[in-house]
């Protein structure tokens, strides 16, 4: 986990080398990101998986007990692997910010409070831009792309989406 920090002075916004004008935001909130439909499917792609495991193994089991074997080891080990890493998703908390019309995710969190804390510190300085002075450190910043997807088929990559990393 990354960490971030979160300035505001002179009437700006800064979150890490990002700059927001505080008169420019017309609107500050926060969004959540669900991992219990991500974990759905990766325990039903592990059934379908394993049972695809079990037929090639038993294929190569036919002509080599020993080939099967192996086969059906290797293919669980990596099938276990990925169910772990599935089932260890956190919800992801991001900080909304919309400005002239165009809304970015500025920040993205493990830590629904972190937002939360933010959400309010930056409303409380938008109502008074130029005595506003703070300093905010977010401990538990999400690193990596931001990917929005709508719909089971629908692919969408959105890269560096503010400066949440």
């Amino acid at each position: 986990m990354d960490s971030s920090e979160i300035r505001i002075n002179n009437g700006v916004l800064w979150i890490d080398s990002e700059a927001y004008p505080l008169r420019n935001i017309s609107r500050v909130g926060s969004r959540w990101i669900d991992p219990q439909p991500i974990k759905a499917a990766a325990v039903r792609a592990f059934i379908i998986r394993t049972f695809i495991c079990l037929i090639v193994a038993g294929i190569v089991g036919t002509g080599s007990a020993a080939g099967g074997v192996i086969i059906f080891l290797a293919g669980m080990a990596v099938l276990i692997w990925r169910l772990s890493l599935a089932l260890k998703l956190q919800p992801i908390y991001g900080l909304v910010l919309n400005t002239s019309g165009v809304q970015q995710d500025a920040v993205w969190s493990y830590e629904e409070d972190e937002v939360r804390k933010l959400v309010v510190a930056i409303t409380e300085a938008i109502g008074h831009p130029d005595t506003a002075q703070m300093i905010l450190n977010l401990n538990h910043v999400v690193g990596g792309d931001v990917i929005q997807q709508y719909g089971s088929a629908s692919v969408g990559k959105q890269v560096g989406a503010g400066a949440g990393r």
